[in-house]
């Protein structure tokens, strides 16, 4: 393996060479602004056969014969993976993959081939869905020429950077790092934490409430060890116990010599071990039971702000800045403690009152919403304790399946996780008081989304997402009555929010038949709702009694589409601009009692 620096035409970047993003790189995370001026940047650059035009560069390490581990770029690679397969430039679907990432390499290999079955929207990845059809929806609304497009591309070039052979990757990780790139930085964080704690007892405790509350994917009680949950949870596990104040109260219960501590240095962490080694402490039926909304960094972002009290204009979750966002907490021994209690009791409420994924009897492959608290419960046959998973508010009461589904709402919306900033109202009002009413605090945190959007004087591609989402929970709630017969019941349970970002014309805007909507009603409120991008490329531009007909299960994504549904078959059986127009009336009526 050679030390290069090799430039490549875009259009070959990916021609007979396997790409691999490592676990330790953030997740695909580019929005719709960084989407569409990629592509801006190459249609307006490219003018005449002579120019040529550079992207930028992509840092790799060559791992085997035609194999590079992504090092830095991996954001505008994803996307320009994206943007050849949508313009359908062919090379192998393996020609970029994530390391232990099935959801995203799931996904991938889905947008490659239009001959692949459906796929779940629980088992796919909803960033790389939401990237695709963005490019999809720039090209179709900017009426570009894919084929000229795609000439293009031959004059736009990436500078391909081979690090030398005997670098220590380690350390250019942590360069890169100072400066906001893609690496999470979780180890710096925990290493730097330990560092300005004095006695061997503090950085034990320390390490641990780390250790512990970094695996996501399970309650936090349950990644302690017996004894040590024993004293520092109350009897029935659900929360700290009382007499727990501070860091030094945790200490007290805990004697130094229960665990061993890990007194690496940061550089001697970041030359080991790029991801944290959690230890399993938990029962074997608890493995990939839940799946957490957030990661661990994501999640010590979350607990920042909290504890800085930061607004959503304060960008306080954004990653970019991750070590400077968090340097505060390790700059004197008693913030670091401060910042360590902090988290695990936030991780606490996060368990008991923030929504999870779970994988288990019916849905264990694909998954379901579920809001759940912990709780012991004595198992007499094997004279043990082991935990109890039941509603938060109740198993299956109306205030439970209320917040459950409020808080999918916001999940399916906001799915980038610095836009989680309704998860950091959760746990600062829980802090304060966790007998907050967090379904009121959720609602009015909705409501402002909505009227903030201005959605009265938006149409088409220009409403937002929290209109439509908070508008089917709102009919999940309260039901809808049309012309005093109810037509959706309150609370029914066989309806869920699936991952949508998809906005759908139910009266096509290219019909295969029939005469053209005016823009004013086709593009109208009344005629659109919220979809699955699958569900949107499959409805293409049938008219809306074969939308019915054909696929009753796309109409059960959104309430709003089952309510424009039932509207259709009434009177002539058509969905007409008339009907588009009250319905739009009434869906505004609905919003606007809102505030």
């Amino acid at each position: 393996m050679t030390n290069d620096l090799k430039i490549i035409p875009v259009s070959h970047v990916f021609a007979n060479i396997n790409y691999l993003v490592p676990i330790y790189q953030r997740n695909y995370a580019w929005s719709g602004t960084q989407i569409e001026q990629l592509i801006e940047d190459i249609e307006s650059s490219i003018d005449d056969s002579k120019k040529n035009y550079f992207l930028g560069n992509l840092i790799v390490n060559q791992t085997d014969n035609n194999v590079y581990e992504v090092i830095d770029g991996q954001q505008r690679l994803t996307t320009l993976y994206l943007l050849e397969k949508y313009l359908g430039i062919v090379f192998a679907k393996e020609a970029l993959r994530f390391e232990a990432r099935e959801k995203s390499n799931r996904t991938l290999s889905y947008v490659s081939d239009s001959s692949n079955p459906e796929l779940n929207e629980e088992l796919s990845s909803p960033e790389i869905l939401n990237g695709f059809q963005i490019v999809n929806n720039y090209f179709k609304n900017k009426n570009i020429d894919k084929s000229s497009f795609v000439q293009k591309l031959e004059q736009v070039f990436l500078i391909r950077v081979q690090v030398p052979q005997n670098i220590d990757l380690n350390h250019y990780f942590e360069i890169m790092n100072t400066r906001g790139e893609q690496l999470e930085l979780h180890e710096i964080v925990k290493a730097k934490l330990l560092e300005v704690l004095e006695s061997d007892h503090d950085k034990n405790i320390a390490a641990l409430i780390w250790e512990k509350c970094s695996d996501m994917n399970s309650y936090v009680q349950m990644n302690f060890d017996v004894k040590v949950r024993r004293n520092i949870f109350t009897e029935n596990w659900s929360s700290l116990s009382q007499s727990i104040k501070d860091f030094d109260s945790i200490k007290s219960k805990i004697p130094t010599a229960n665990e061993s501590i890990d007194k690496k240095s940061l550089i001697e962490i970041l030359r080991d071990n790029k991801m944290l080694n959690v230890s399993n402490t938990q029962s074997e039926d608890e493995n990939e039971r839940f799946e957490s909304t957030i990661s661990f960094p994501n999640f010590l972002l979350q607990v920042n702000a909290v504890m800085r009290k930061l607004g959503e204009e304060d960008a306080s979750l954004d990653d970019k800045h991750f070590l400077n966002n968090l340097s505060w907490a390790w700059s004197t021994p008693e913030k670091a403690k401060d910042f360590l209690f902090h988290l695990l009791k936030c991780r606490i409420l996060f368990d008991k009152y923030v929504l999870k994924r779970e994988f288990a009897r019916d849905y264990k492959e694909t998954g379901k919403w579920s809001l759940q608290r912990l709780e012991k419960y004595h198992d007499n046959k094997k004279n043990s304790d082991k935990p109890k998973y039941v509603g938060t508010f109740g198993d299956e009461g109306n205030d439970n399946k209320k917040l459950r589904t409020l808080q999918s709402c916001l999940r399916i919306t906001y799915t980038s996780p610095k836009t989680m900033h309704w998860i950091s109202v959760v746990l600062s009002n829980l802090l304060e008081n966790e007998a907050t009413d967090i379904i009121t605090l959720l609602e009015n945190y909705c409501k402002k989304k909505v009227v903030d959007s201005d959605y009265q004087n938006r149409n088409g591609f220009g409403v937002e997402r929290i209109v439509f989402t908070y508008l089917d929970y709102l009919i999940y709630r309260d039901g809808y009555s049309y012309d005093g017969k109810e037509i959706i019941s309150p609370f029914q349970d066989d309806w869920h929010f699936q991952f949508r970002s998809s906005i759908e014309h139910f009266q096509p805007q290219h019909p295969v038949e029939g005469d053209c909507w005016e823009q004013e009603d086709l593009n109208g409120f009344g005629n659109l709702a919220l979809l699955t991008v699958s569900g949107n490329s499959k409805f293409s531009n049938l008219p809306p009694a074969g939308k019915i007909n054909s696929y009753p299960s796309i109409i059960n994504q959104s309430l709003k589409l089952k309510v424009m549904e039932k509207i259709t078959r009434l009177g002539d059986g058509k969905w007409t601009e008339e009907k588009a127009s009250r319905h739009k009336d009434e869906m505004f009526n609905i919003l606007g009692n809102i505030g």
